[in-house]
């Protein structure tokens, strides 16, 4: 994990953050496809903060389904410079393994935007029910029977709320200023992906 800033808080040391991430309002508000992947790679290395072992599979997905939009951006760059353009494009050419792993990765970011809202709209919540909360509301509707055991268990080995916001920097009111103003790009991102997933033809079944 990278140094915190004296003066600031841990988001200040991501490579990318998802209110960097451009969104192009003249072409129905496309997202370019490393710019949001460079974000959403930065992002995950918040569950190494939370610094829990159950998290790793947690982790491991977010990375799993990231690699599987990486691996399309690398081998169709001119079709996949935008999130849009990568998946009608992928759906064209009979496939959807990128398609399929952006959903997954768009459920998860949801999941994560979700547990880190509603733990600063509740101060007094442990991140346990807030993670708890939102991965009813996102994931779990989707896993299996074998999968839900492991994301509770995650769920129940998350820190102490007031440990884990001091590991993001010493200035407690910068750190809820800056997470309020990651959370708030993010959901963006999300709102605009779940939307477009939602169209027909952005759809493999």
């Amino acid at each position: 994990m990278a140094a915190i800033p004296a003066d600031g808080t841990w988001f200040d040391t991501l490579g990318k953050s998802f209110a960097d991430v451009p969104i192009e309002t003249a072409k129905e508000d496309a997202i370019p496809t490393a710019d949001f992947l460079e974000a959403a790679e930065a992002l995950v290395s918040l569950f190494d903060v939370i610094g829990s072992a159950a998290f790793g599979p947690v982790k491991n997905d977010l990375l799993g389904n990231i690699k599987k939009v990486k691996d399309r951006l690398g081998a169709a760059p001119a079709e996949s410079q935008t999130l849009q353009e990568l998946v009608l494009n992928e759906l064209k050419s009979g496939k959807h393994t990128a398609t399929e792993g952006l959903v997954w990765l768009v459920r998860g970011l949801d999941f994560t935007a979700q547990a880190l809202r509603h733990n600063l709209q509740n101060p007094q919540e442990e991140l346990s029910a807030s993670f708890r909360h939102a991965y009813g509301g996102t994931l779990k509707p989707h896993h299996s029977f074998l999968v839900k055991p492991i994301f509770s268990a995650a769920m129940s080995a998350t820190p102490y709320r007031a440990d884990f916001y001091k590991k993001l920097g010493s200035d407690q009111s910068k750190v809820e200023t800056s997470m309020e103003k990651e959370v708030a790009a993010l959901e963006k991102v999300v709102a605009i992906l779940k939307t477009f997933q939602a169209r027909k033809d952005a759809q493999w079944k």
